[in-house]
């Protein structure tokens, strides 16, 4: 049986990748992960076979060769990253260190170790700010508005020199914003999931107006399957779902999901909409074209956005035992540093 290395895969769009591999492939599945706050076991408790767990870090060379040099894998699908703009601007070490730096560690080892396929997970976000542009195609110039966003471009640009360089067999897709089931709660969706649920304030940037497109995280993780079994190398795929929510929207809908499901007032849920000061250089829109994927592989999003959020809550309901256990300790630091406004580090 062929094997493939999930780095990052105890996240949330790794492990959801590592689910899908395990109930409709035959691979042996390797699970790389540092388990830092946002990596947890608990999101594969429901696999009971068909993956190996390695503790580890991608910027440990040493045990990024052992790893490829014992498993001798098929692919390589790296979903290994630092991925939240707040932390990234309250500290973007990390990102560097992670996003770049351990990049280059496992291009290095398959130069050593050699794969058939190295998947790069990317984000759309390494385009920039689309107000008043066309949506992205994958020939589109890279302008990252971020810290986080300028380590994922910076990674991207990597793989493909190396790609033109070693003449590696990489592939890299851009998804937009994901949302579902296991998305720790910094995020939008799953943080006002638990605020609404508990009555606290729905903190929105600025006049939330910023345009995004969202993703079932499921949706993408068929498309990554498809463009990993599919894709030639040297391939570049964007994916997204082709419909654009401003964050305010987005909240509302979460709204109304959360009243729906737990019979609170609607209008009481709403009132704890709060405007808050910005975050620093917040990009208005991202939004990327899907024809390539659709039109060689053959994928298209399943997921509507409404019931997907309909989904998503009703997930969340079901499961606060996990919320608090993920919420507690460090998180509670993070929360006041970005929304009491003192963007500081965190204590």
């Amino acid at each position: 049986m062929e094997s493939i290395l999930i780095t990052g895969g105890c996240g949330f769009i790794g492990s959801h990748f590592i689910r899908l591999l395990c109930a409709e492939e035959n691979f042996r599945v390797v699970n790389l992960d540092k388990l830092t706050y946002a990596g947890n076991l608990e999101n594969l408790s429901d696999i009971a076979s068909g993956f190996c767990f390695v503790r580890g870090d991608i910027t440990d060379r040493d045990l990024v060769g052992r790893v490829l040099k014992e498993e001798r894998p098929w692919a390589v699908v790296n979903f290994a990253a630092e991925s939240h703009v707040d932390r990234s601007i309250l500290d973007a070490s990390p990102f560097l260190q992670t996003n770049i730096g351990g990049v280059h560690i496992l291009l290095e080892a398959i130069r050593k170790f050699p794969v058939k396929r190295f998947l790069h997970v990317s984000t759309d976000e390494v385009y920039g700010d689309r107000e008043g542009k066309d949506a992205a195609t994958e020939e589109s110039a890279l302008c990252p508005g971020s810290p986080y966003a300028a380590s994922k471009a910076s990674a991207d640009l990597l793989c493909m020199a190396y790609r033109r360089t070693y003449d590696l067999p990489i592939i890299i897709t851009r998804s937009s914003n994901n949302y579902g089931s296991f998305q720790f709660p910094e995020k939008l969706i799953p943080l006002c999931i638990r605020n609404a649920v508990a009555g606290l304030k729905l903190p929105v940037y600025g006049d939330g107006g910023q345009i995004r497109d969202w993703l079932h995280v499921e949706d993408n993780c068929r498309a990554i399957l498809a463009v990993l079994k599919n894709a030639q190398p040297g391939s570049l795929y964007n994916i997204g779902a082709g419909g654009e929510w401003k964050n305010v929207d987005v909240v509302r809908a979460i709204c109304r999901a959360v009243a729906a499901q737990t019979g609170h007032y609607l209008e009481k849920v709403e009132s704890n909409i709060e405007f808050v000061a910005d975050r620093p250089g917040h990009d208005r829109r991202y939004a990327l074209t899907t024809e390539k994927i659709r039109r060689e592989l053959g994928w298209f999003p399943r997921t509507g956005f409404e019931s997907g959020v309909e989904q998503t809550v009703r997930w969340y309901l079901s499961r606060p035992e996990w919320i608090a256990r993920v919420t507690s300790g460090e998180y509670q630091n993070y929360y006041d540093s970005v929304y009491l406004r003192t963007w500081g580090k965190l204590s």
